[in-house]
């Protein structure tokens, strides 16, 4: 047979390189040729056709196959759908194993077939695409199941949200009390945002998870795949949600609350917020990323979405509410804490724009503060003459800001883009110096330190209407002197020096101290007047000696009887005036007593000099006393 092709191969071969060399043929070579054309041509067809039947043949026996392959599939997806009652996961390993080499089988048959085009693949098309179809509904429910069964209880025990001494610190009263408290709570909550990842799932189960949604997506039912996992994880950040005690709280409800309630709410908020956000948020990031992939980030944003806008919603409330300054604390430690997690939340629009409401509400909530100190009016003087409650306030309000120097001086400076910025005071130091210094020079002023001289003028001008409700000049002077000086010792001992600057404490100190000198010349010049000879007719006579000595024990009776109910809170400075008012008097008194001793009898002296020193030491205490019945003997 091989010989005869080879023949048959060589005369083809000789016939060719005969047509090549342009030999003329005769008419019988030309009929000869073209029968052979003829039978050349029936033997290609010939062989075509046989090529055709074993095609057809070949055709028939891949359908076949696959056809038996999908009755096995369809026998082992059929089996669990008629045991609905049972899940794959929870009788073994190998049972999954198998159920999902099956559907992975079924998938790639439904690939294999899409690229052919026979009408009878169409058929076997169709019925892989249903089994597929409900093999995906079976993995459905197991991967809702295996999240569900399988979920971790949230419990982060480093966090207490049950302190009721916390909830009892209102931010009004550790302001206004001047209590240093404030920042201690400040650094505890602090220290309480621990950040650190917690298994929201059994570890033992995320392989599984993987495995199905990666089935799943691969068979083109990413979609389905991904509702399951944010529904699931919706319901359970909501769960989480309820075991931070975070109540559901419409606008209204936040309206409506008293602010001590609203107070411990707010506190709650910033907890639950660190604590949300860095831990339950971003646990659920990483557990969506490892089940999901590409597709984690944004399942994980929109099943975080409902708890995170009704956290949102809180804030917002709280920035609709009225601007109460005792409010401004905590709308700064909500800003703080919203603008601190920003960066784990940027897929959440909202976030950003409640950031800048709260930073609306805290420009506006200050300088509403402004406003309500420049309109603070008093009837009555204040008992005593002691430090005004309202300088206090603002006083302490100003050292518990420090700890928000840096956000409240953006949120200020976003306000004095708008409008005008706050005046600075414009009264000049006495040695005609700035009142700035270096540390924040008029040119480089901070709208922080802006705002706060401008308050501070405020509350000066203030005090000095409240003075003038005194009836008694010394009285008036002593309360200026009481009110600058805790402005000014407030201001010396605390981080607010580095905000205002030593140039304004060398300015408050000489006021103060200027009105500690017009105290004594209002109280005592017209007193120690009558200790000296100057001005009297006939001083040396024994009836003006002695009437001028009982007109000064009347005037010191009074000044003992009025000045011993009067305040000076602050020790140091108590002293000081107590001592500065005795060397003058007891000085006075000295003298007077012994340059006329020849001519004043011992009866008429009612007090020693040690006697007045002593009585002296009772001013300023706040508790008035009388002098009556001390007479000598």
């Amino acid at each position: 047979m091989m010989e005869a092709e080879e023949y048959v191969i060589a005369s083809a071969q000789k016939i060719m390189r005969a047509l090549e060399s342009d030999m003329k043929l005769s008419d019988d070579a030309r009929n000869i040729l073209a029968n052979l054309g003829s039978q050349l041509s029936s033997l290609a067809l010939a062989s075509e056709s046989r090529d055709a039947v074993s095609e057809e043949e070949g055709e028939e026996e891949g359908i076949d196959e696959i056809e038996q392959q999908l009755d096995r599939i369809q026998e082992k997806v059929m089996s669990w759908e008629n045991n609905q009652s049972t899940m794959i996961w929870d009788c073994s390993s190998e049972e999954a194993y198998d159920y999902m080499k099956a559907v992975d089988e079924a998938r790639r048959l439904v690939e294999v077939l899409e690229s052919r085009s026979g009408s009878e693949d169409g058929v076997s098309l169709r019925r892989a695409h249903n089994v597929l179809q409900t093999a995906m509904a079976r993995l459905e429910e197991e991967f809702r199941h295996l999240l569900v069964q399988n979920r971790q209880p949230f419990e982060p025990e480093h966090m207490s949200f049950r302190s009721t001494e916390d909830d009892l610190i209102e931010a009004g009263s550790v302001i206004s009390s001047g209590d240093d408290s404030l920042e201690d709570v400040r650094e505890s909550m602090g220290r309480n945002s621990e950040e650190y990842a917690v298994e929201l799932v059994n570890q033992d189960v995320v392989h599984d998870l993987k495995s199905i949604a990666g089935l799943m997506f691969d068979s083109g039912y990413e979609r389905e795949c991904s509702q399951v996992f944010v529904n699931v994880q919706k319901d359970a950040l909501d769960d989480c949600l309820f075991s931070l005690e975070v109540e559901k709280l419409s606008i209204e409800d936040v309206l409506k609350m008293e602010w001590n309630a609203l107070n411990s709410k707010i506190r709650r908020w910033i907890r639950v917020m660190k604590v949300f956000v860095r831990v339950s948020l971003g646990s659920e990031k990483l557990l969506a990323d490892q089940i999901l992939g590409e597709l984690g980030s944004a399942c994980f944003a929109e099943s975080s979405k409902s708890a995170m806008l009704q956290l949102l919603n809180f804030s917002e409330a709280i920035t609709i509410g009225p601007h109460q300054p005792e409010k401004l604390i905590r709308i700064l430690d909500m800003y703080e804490v919203l603008d601190d997690l920003m960066p784990d939340i940027t897929a959440l629009t909202e976030c950003q724009d409640v950031l800048e409401r709260l930073g609306e509400c805290a420009k506006t909530t200050f300088i509403e503060f402004e406003h309500a100190v420049a309109s603070n009016v008093s009837s009555n003087a204040f008992p005593g003459g002691g430090v005004h409650p309202l300088t206090r306030y603002v006083m302490n309000y100003f050292k518990a800001l420090m700890d928000y120097r840096r956000t409240l001086d953006v949120v200020l400076k976003g306000r004095d883009q708008e409008d005008d910025p706050a005046p600075t005071s414009p009264d000049a130091s006495p040695s005609g110096e700035d009142e700035e210094d270096g540390s924040s020079g008029s040119s480089s002023a901070s709208a922080m330190a802006v705002h706060f001289k401008s308050l501070i003028s405020i509350l000066e001008a203030n005090l000095d209407g409240k003075a003038k409700l005194y009836k008694e000049e010394s009285l008036q002077r002593l309360f200026l002197m009481n009110n600058i000086h805790y402005m000014a010792e407030k201001v010396k001992g605390s981080d607010l020096r580095t905000v205002l600057g030593d140039g304004w404490i060398r300015k408050h100190n000489w006021k103060f101290q200027q009105h500690a000198m017009n105290y004594e010349r209002a109280t005592w010049s017209s007193i120690l007047a009558l200790l000296r000879d100057e001005g009297y007719q006939n001083p040396g006579s024994s009836r003006s000696l002695k009437e001028r000595l009982q007109s000064f024990y009347l005037s010191f009776e009074e000044v003992y009887k009025s000045q011993t109910g009067w305040s000076i809170p602050d020790a140091q400075l108590r002293d000081d005036l107590r001592i500065s008012t005795s060397l003058k008097v007891i000085q006075a008194y000295r003298t007077y007593v012994g340059r006329h001793s020849n001519h004043i009898s011992e009866k008429h002296i009612k007090y020693s000099a040690d006697d007045l020193e002593d009585y002296l030491l009772d001013l300023f205490e706040g508790s008035q006393k009388s002098l009556h019945g001390s007479h000598r003997k």
